[in-house]
């Protein structure tokens, strides 16, 4: 997978939206799944980032992006399905989510973790890609070919000391995985998978690293192939799989 070459057309027609759109990996995933075909949908709380990357495509001349911008930690159900009704009224199709935006309240070590600090980090890593995913399923499964792609991180794959609620939320992301691929599949039209990016030039890396030399880390296009491999079709029949780039 790591040496896989799209097709310039892998996504062409295809609606996907993406969560965290406005940066990093979000925004690097955006740009290439519209380059190769789809139309974007840009999740995120910043608009002004967000209709940053919409510029970028508009400029490429890639399919017309739009914009949905909504915060996970006070969006509640009646939010994720009228963000699913308007994907539905203004496209009529929904074939992919990459579910990317997370929160990371600093590493510190349990004892030292508050109450409020977990429920804001497990209702934006857990709870709303949850919410958001179940609002979008009929569209999914009205898909002739669609996928959910969920980002874990590495110490929620492997836990370590003073990751803490990042890491159990990504921890329990990946059961979320686990457990959805099983009651899907009677629908072979529908995956749903996890990946794990590692180290790369992010700003979160930069939060979490600060004494690291980001350049000394690989970009997050580096990893844009797996990205694209697990959202195509040619990934089709893959589902329930933690993938690590």
């Amino acid at each position: 997978m790591k040496n896989y070459q799209p097709a310039q057309n892998l996504l062409q027609d295809r609606v996907i939206l993406v969560t965290g759109a406005g940066q990093s990996i979000g925004r690097t995933a955006a740009l290439a799944f519209a380059s190769h075909g789809a139309t974007v949908i840009l999740h995120g709380r910043k608009v002004e980032k967000l209709e940053a990357v919409y510029d970028e495509i508009e400029a490429a001349g890639w399919p017309q992006a739009a914009i949905f911008p909504l915060d996970l930690f006070s969006a509640g159900d009646k939010d994720f399905e009228a963000l699913a009704t308007g994907i539905r009224r203004q496209f009529s199709r929904l074939d992919g989510i990459l579910h990317n935006a997370s929160h990371l309240d600093g590493l510190r070590s349990l004892e030292e973790h508050t109450l409020e600090q977990w429920q804001v980090s497990l209702r934006v890593n857990l709870m709303a890609p949850f919410a958001l995913t179940r609002a979008c399923l009929p569209l999914l499964k009205a898909s002739p070919d669609a996928s959910i792609l969920m980002t874990s991180e590495t110490h929620g794959h492997a836990p370590a000391a003073y990751w803490g609620s990042f890491a159990v939320s990504k921890a329990a992301g990946e059961v979320l995985v686990k457990m959805w691929a099983q009651e899907l599949e009677l629908h072979p039209n529908l995956r749903i998978n996890g990946i794990v990016p590692g180290p790369v030039q992010s700003t979160q890396r930069v939060r979490t690293h600060p004494g690291e030399v980001l350049e000394s880390l690989p970009l997050p296009e580096t990893l844009m192939s797996q990205y694209l491999y697990l959202m195509g079709s040619d990934s089709r029949g893959v589902s329930g799989q933690i993938v690590e780039c």
